[in-house]
């Protein structure tokens, strides 16, 4: 989140930051929104009785900013279908792996595990189905013999802080878009993601 709002500060991407939302009053992104005079707001999850009064608050919020873009970065919640389709083509995701490699949580110890020589980062348009929407753009790193798996961790979050930004300034310009349930970039359907070479 930080690395997207201080693109977008310093007119590096032709964006503005509406506001931040969390789930959580304790998240360290609403420190640095903050800090970076933006406004954040807190939907906390753990006041509300279940996750569909959570969602209709946070859906609400939402709505009542009315952004172009939805950016989930550290958003660990899993949102609802219904949610999702709300806001279909407007919503994206950043993911620490190569999707549709390692989906889900502990990528980088699951990445070393299977003994795999890259590693990467995903940005992706939200589906109902949990990482499993377009990927537009990724990084790509090669993991080092005996790296562990925060070191690997740390490189790949470096590359993430430089390909979200790069897409959402894609999508800015108007180059990169949602069609018909499917990713354009420069009018032309997105058949496979782009790959950014990080070595």
């Amino acid at each position: 989140m930080g690395a997207i709002a201080r693109a977008c500060a310093e007119r590096r991407i032709d964006a503005t930051v509406v506001t931040v939302i969390s789930d959580r009053e304790d998240a360290p992104g609403l420190r640095t929104a903050r800090e970076l005079g933006l406004e954040a707001v807190v939907v906390p999850f753990r006041s509300f009785a279940d996750r569909t009064a959570f969602e209709r608050e946070l859906q609400a919020t939402l709505a009542a900013q009315s952004p172009d873009l939805i950016a989930l970065a550290g958003f660990m919640r899993i949102l609802s279908p219904q949610l999702v389709r709300a806001w279909e083509g407007r919503m994206l995701n950043i993911h620490p792996s190569l999707l549709p490699r390692h989906r889900g949580l502990d990528t980088h110890r699951r990445v070393l595990a299977a003994g795999e020589t890259d590693h990467g980062a995903s940005v992706h348009f939200v589906t109902p189905e949990l990482d499993a929407g377009p990927v537009v753009l990724q990084s790509r790193l090669t993991v080092r013999p005996g790296e562990s798996a925060e070191a690997l961790s740390a490189r790949v979050q470096a590359t993430e802080h430089i390909i979200y930004p790069r897409t959402i300034g894609l999508i800015s310009e108007g180059r990169l878009a949602w069609r018909d349930g499917h990713p354009v970039l420069d009018g032309r359907a997105l058949a496979a993601p782009l790959v950014e070479d990080f070595e």
